[in-house]
């Protein structure tokens, strides 16, 4: 009774936090909603100190898995990349469908971006400026997240909260890693030049190539994990939810075209639900 009444006060509060709490471009209110959601889903681990006395509690992980640690998290690092690089070989009937809806999406936004980036609607000098505050502020709200999740997973003793924090910086580090690759590659220019025509392969852009959205990558690879491992509604709806606001503030911003943040969006999506498939314990 008691371990009940704890769970609903934990996800009134939360859902109280979520309607009366304005999201404005400051990072420490913004990570606070999404820490408000996490704890719904962390309450049950962090009630009791006992885990048998938990009937939702996460199980013991199998013996056969791998610990998630610091320590490996290098040698993961480079297994990711190899796999995700190589992830194009092993296209078959079976898991196409995904990637070919990907080209075919941005296809369509490539040949949109023009006419959307010259709107007179994101012709707002402080429109453009509040949307960059903004996302930059959900952007480190999503890098911060699971620094702080694994500090309180290390704190409660709870291995599923470390774990998550672990395999989120992880996620966080394979899409930066991709993205820059990517960037490197298309040398896009950004909406702000030549009249948002957003040419590519511009040897003038440098390292500040507009395709894919950093932002956006970073944040769903981040988003990706926690929805992954904590598979509560609240947090499946607000880690999505500032993700998305991530990428719809980055074209607010004319920072991004709508084709970088989509393709930063899934590839960022992607990596971190790759992450979590890859080395996860059953909890």
């Amino acid at each position: 009774m008691q371990l009940n009444t704890i769970n609903r006060l934990a996800s009134l509060g939360s859902v109280t936090l979520l309607r009366k709490t304005p999201l404005p471009p400051k990072q420490p209110l913004l990570l606070a909603v999404l820490l408000a959601a996490l704890l719904a889903d962390f309450c049950p681990a962090f009630a009791q100190t006992t885990v048998a006395d938990l009937p939702d509690a996460p199980q013991p992980h199998s013996q056969n898995d791998e610990v998630i640690t610091l320590r490996n998290t290098p040698r993961h690092l480079l297994k990711d990349q190899e796999a995700i690089w190589t992830s194009p070989a092993h296209l078959n009937e079976s898991n196409v469908l995904g990637p070919a809806l990907l080209v075919i999406g941005t296809t369509v936004a490539i040949t949109t971006d023009h006419q959307v980036m010259t709107s007179s609607k994101l012709q707002n000098a402080s429109l453009n400026s509040r949307s960059s505050t903004a996302s930059n502020g959900l952007e480190g709200g999503f890098i911060a997240a699971p620094v702080i999740i694994y500090a309180l997973g290390a704190i409660h003793h709870d291995e599923h909260a470390t774990e998550t924090g672990i395999l989120g910086g992880e996620a966080i580090l394979d899409s930066i890693a991709v993205n820059e690759v990517a960037k490197i590659i298309a040398l896009r220019e950004r909406p702000t030049v030549d009249n948002a025509r957003g040419k590519f392969f511009q040897t003038s852009v440098g390292f500040n190539s507009s395709f894919p959205s950093n932002h956006s990558i970073i944040a769903w690879s981040s988003a990706a994990v926690i929805a992954s491992e904590y598979k509560g509604p609240l947090t499946q709806i607000t880690a999505y939810g500032l993700a998305a606001g991530v990428s719809i503030s980055r074209i607010l911003a004319r920072q991004h075209f709508p084709s970088d943040v989509l393709v930063g969006s899934a590839v960022g999506w992607m990596i971190g639900r790759y992450v979590v498939h890859r080395h996860h314990h059953s909890y």
